[in-house]
């Protein structure tokens, strides 16, 4: 039986519209949430041109800045479906692997996950986290598109 769901977000509208259904789907199950966002950690090869010019502290706030109102959507929503919800924001340059450890560190019973449907030059460039948490968890995964 599902009684714990981790809902994985990075802000976008794919990312907070896969959230609602998911709480949805919690409040149906009876279950708890944990909301959670992964950032890249200062000085992390990437094309994000924020890190060129940043300090790490200024950039590690940014980050936390940018999480607690991506965690504060699903907070929102779960409050208002009158779902428990838990929130993590980690810093790691492997956001699967964080979003896999993550779940199994708090019990969940299933990962919900939203797909960008990223394909060709771009899905092979970006790569798809939703992806490689589906090739690498044990834990049950629910993506929506």
């Amino acid at each position: 039986m599902i009684r714990h769901l981790l809902i994985a977000t990075d802000g976008s509208p794919l990312s907070e519209d896969a959230a609602r259904k998911a709480i949805d789907l919690a409040k149906s199950l009876g279950a708890r949430i944990t909301a959670m966002t992964v950032s890249l950690p200062y000085g992390t090869f990437t094309a994000n041109y924020v890190l060129v010019g940043d300090t790490e502290y200024t950039y590690n706030q940014e980050c936390r800045s940018r999480a607690e109102q991506y965690l504060a959507v699903i907070k929102k929503a779960a409050a208002a479906a009158g779902v428990a919800c838990d929130e993590v924001h980690t810093f790691n340059d492997q956001a699967h692997a964080a979003i896999i450890d993550i779940a199994r560190q708090r019990g969940c019973d299933l990962i919900c996950m939203a797909s960008h449907g990223r394909s060709g030059l771009t899905g092979m460039i970006v790569g798809s986290v939703t992806m490689k948490v589906l090739t690498h968890s044990r834990i049950p995964v629910l993506v929506w598109r």
